[in-house]
């Protein structure tokens, strides 16, 4: 799983929007920004989380961490 804090920093890394992560990853605006909001995991449906995460690992996102130990990301350059 992935954090909030872990959604917002990779799409600020793409230096993407809310609307742009939304359009790649077919969720609402205001879902991501409720998901964008939580410290820890969202309270979401996996299928939602597994979207957002497929959209910024597609960009060059790579999750690192665990929620409960050292989350964070890496940009992977393609």
């Amino acid at each position: 799983m992935i954090t909030g804090i872990q959604i917002r920093t990779g799409r600020a890394a793409l230096n993407w929007s809310i609307e742009q992560l939304a359009t790649e990853s077919s969720i609402s605006v205001r879902t991501i920004k409720r998901m964008e909001a939580t410290a820890g995991v969202p309270s979401s449906t996996k299928a939602n989380l597994n979207a957002i995460k497929a959209a910024l690992e597609a960009a060059g996102i790579e999750f690192i961490g665990t929620p409960d130990d050292r989350p964070g990301i890496r940009i992977n350059n393609k």
